[in-house]
């Protein structure tokens, strides 16, 4: 039986974040999300999330969002628009946090940090998550650290809608295989660790069932949205993803923008992103049968567009027949 906690997740609205904070309601957590902006968020309330409006760069806000939490689940990530760029948002932002924590005597804390980022320092945001794990291995608290790969949502626009849409679909002349995850089942890892004491001041990678190469990807959203005609992939060659870098840091706003084009050189190195996970899910006490697989979430993605699809051609149809009743 779980004991129920008083969470406060970090990174609510995100993909992630916001399934994290669902999954700790339903496993019995009461739930607070802090938020910078409280009237996007109303989907979080609706859920039974409690809202405290705070930034981490504003460490008095902390405190308030800290008051009676027993543990914290840090999904946060700075955005594509965020202005700011990822090391003041991501790293400024978690030294506000972690110290606070430790001041504030919150011990138990979940952090989601991405898969080989020791071996990536040289990319931006790879190298602030391997910093951060660094920070909290030198601390007191009692964290977990989750190193994602990537997820399964983010294939919608990359494949399945360029591929349903009979559009180009553009990858990397050498890109990685990647073992996709469901951040549904992320969130399971993430609200597990909160009371599985095998997971304290341990790291552990948690990657999808298989590691796919893109074409592979490709070849199933075909398969599965009936495309007889094979798609157009256009290979983008490493040194126009440098030139794209180099055009952006130009422009001190597009900063963000730059940090992210970096983060090219982990998916387009031709690496293999995937781990062995059967540690991992003893630790957390999972069952890997009941882990998507990216068939069964393409799946569903595509009954349900396509579904939508038929609906609108129906409603199209009806309103045809409205202005032509002969």
């Amino acid at each position: 039986m779980t004991i129920p906690m008083q969470v406060l997740v970090i990174g609510g609205t995100g993909t992630l974040g916001r399934q994290i904070a669902k999954t700790a309601i339903d496993a019995g957590h009461q739930v607070r999300c802090m938020v910078r902006t409280p009237r996007k968020a109303s989907f979080l309330q609706e859920w039974g999330c409690e809202m405290v409006q705070g930034d981490l760069l504003e460490p008095e806000s902390l405190k308030y969002a800290l008051e009676g939490i027993d543990a914290v689940i840090d999904s946060a990530t700075s955005r594509p628009d965020d202005p700011k760029s990822v090391y003041e948002t991501d790293w400024d932002g978690k030294l506000n946090l972690y110290r606070a924590c430790d001041q504030l005597g919150v011990k138990r804390v979940v952090f989601m940090s991405l898969f080989a980022a020791e071996q990536n320092r040289n990319v931006p945001l790879m190298d602030i998550k391997y910093c951060t794990e660094s920070l909290l291995a030198d601390s007191s608290l009692d964290y977990t650290i989750l190193q994602g790969v990537a997820f399964m949502q983010g294939l919608v626009s990359q494949y399945a809608i360029p591929v349903l849409e009979s559009q180009n679909v553009w990858v990397s002349a050498t890109p990685a295989d990647i073992a996709y995850m469901n951040t549904q089942d992320v969130a399971k890892f993430a609200v597990a660790a909160l009371v599985r004491s095998e997971t304290i001041r341990k790291s552990f990678p948690v990657v999808g069932p298989k590691a796919w190469k893109a074409q592979e990807v490709v070849g199933l959203c075909e398969k599965i949205c009936g495309k007889s005609k094979p798609s157009k992939i256009l290979e983008v060659s490493p040194f126009l993803i440098g030139t794209g870098k180099a055009l952006v840091s130009f422009f001190e706003e597009s900063l963000n923008v730059l940090d992210r084009l970096a983060f090219s050189e982990v998916t387009g190195g031709g690496a293999t992103l995937n781990a062995p996970m059967q540690e991992t899910y003893e630790a957390f006490g999972l069952d890997p049968s009941e882990t998507s697989t990216l068939e069964e979430y393409l799946r569903e993605y595509y009954s349900m567009i396509l579904k939508r699809m038929r609906e609108l051609d129906v409603d199209v149809d009806k309103e045809e027949k409205k202005r032509v009743p002969f």
